[in-house]
């Protein structure tokens, strides 16, 4: 038996944090059979592996809701393994994979396939999120049933919108038989065509078209309305602009089933970046104003936000070294997920327990899956981490299949020491 098959394990003496039972403490975990057994005080038992953990934090395995594994059709700017492999490096033990894949995953063969490759990498859980309209092409509506029947855990174009208002309007109808959630990517694309970063004072000094916060923020309008009229589970993909922030948050006091997620490079970044038009700063949506990440770091704040996603989006070299409009859209965010967000902590944003809460239990709950906690009989996907040990993101060292990181050359502080998988080690670094 390899070493990171041991039966029974004992991560000694860290302090384990699991939002979802509101536990913070020094403890043992105790992992048999892939399972969580105990918490507390333990004794290791005979023959057991012992994972010193003193001095670092022990937390539920990380469940990303928003990556782009580009199998089938993009293999050659990432693989499931490779993204697998990027996941396990930060932490992320489960990964909710979007469908603007080649073939779309608008039908249960292709998340079949994804779900195939994803076991045969055995280094993280995937959960497929199926295609809501055929090929992406927001006209007619995907066999959200089949799919669901097949394993996707929720709906989305993204990548694209659903501009389509019955579209979408008869996709959140359909998506109540089953309690699905539906995911838009928020833009308008009448606003935004033509524009490649954030339209304000550095796209004009920048020569660069613009891409307005009303193209997103319409959009969240249009649906929370749709969401309201249905009674439909509705969730905003990565949001940038304040004032869809703002309608989120005036939904939820409703009691509408409205949520979102931010990304890290959206509430760490402005569009300030941009100033060297270096095309690893460009993203959809685009990096917005400093009232716009204000914005989201208080929705983070108040629990209007309550998930925090990669939008991981792998490309190859080529399609980033050339002009910035014409350089595509994304970047890899897995392993500087963890440490980003714990900057959270460090400015007083968010404690340590929501801050985790937005990384584990809160995307876990949306998506309606296993995972997301360290409670007795849980699978044991965990994470253990320094939350203090500085590092300087290089490129270079990415255990993904590309390189396309907005941070590179920043120092930045958490580090991931073991991943685990159902008590298998899928990630070690040290110790």
């Amino acid at each position: 038996m390899e070493e990171n098959e041991a039966p029974v394990t004992l991560i000694k003496g860290g302090r384990v944090v699991d939002p979802a039972a509101s536990f913070d403490a020094t403890a043992d975990l105790l992992i048999v059979d892939g399972v969580i057994r105990e918490v507390g005080r333990v004794d290791p038992p005979a023959g057991c592996r012992v994972i010193d953990a003193d001095g670092l934090t022990v937390a539920p395995g990380l469940v990303d809701m928003h990556v782009h594994f580009r199998e089938p059709g993009f293999e050659y700017k990432e693989t499931i393994a490779g993204g697998s492999q990027a996941a396990a490096a930060g932490g992320v033990t489960s990964v909710a994979a979007m469908p603007n894949t080649a073939p779309a995953n608008d039908d249960p063969s292709v998340t079949g396939y994804m779900l195939q490759k994803a076991r045969a990498a055995g280094l993280v859980n995937l959960y497929p999120i199926g295609a809501i309209t055929k090929g992406l092409k927001g006209k007619e509506l995907a066999e959200m049933g089949l799919q669901q029947q097949a394993g996707c855990v929720a709906f989305s174009d993204d990548g694209y919108v659903v501009m389509d208002s019955g579209v979408m309007r008869r996709a959140m109808e359909y998506s109540r038989a089953f309690g699905a959630l539906i995911i838009q990517h928020a833009e308008d694309s009448g606003l935004s065509c033509g524009g490649c970063m954030n339209e304000g004072v550095h796209s004009s000094r920048l020569g660069l078209p613009g891409i307005p916060v009303e193209s997103e923020e319409v959009i969240v309008d249009r649906d929370i309305r749709l969401a309201e009229l249905t009674g439909g589970r509705y969730h905003v993909a990565h949001i940038s602009a304040a004032g869809a922030v703002a309608a989120v948050a005036a939904a939820r006091k409703k009691g509408l089933q409205v949520s979102c997620e931010a990304a890290p490079h959206h509430f760490t970044l402005t569009d300030e970046a941009v100033v060297g038009y270096d095309a690893n700063y460009k993203m959809s949506p685009p990096l917005r104003s400093g009232i716009d990440r204000n914005a989201i770091l208080e929705g983070l704040a108040r629990g209007d936000i309550t998930a925090i996603a990669t939008d991981h989006a792998p490309h190859e070299r080529d399609s980033k070294q050339v002009e910035f409009c014409r350089a595509a859209n994304g970047v890899v965010g897995l392993e500087t997920l963890l440490p980003l967000s714990l900057d959270l902590v460090r400015e007083g944003v968010l404690g340590l327990m929501e801050t985790l809460a937005c990384l584990t239990c809160n995307p876990a709950q949306l998506l309606g899956i296993d995972g997301g906690t360290l409670g007795v009989g849980a699978r044991a996907d965990v994470v253990v981490f320094d939350p203090d040990e500085a590092w300087v993101v290089d490129p270079r060292r990415l255990h993904g299949t590309a390189r396309n990181t907005c941070f590179a050359g920043i120092k930045v502080r958490g580090r991931v020491k073991k991943s685990l998988l159902a008590g298998r080690i899928v990630h070690s670094d040290g110790r």
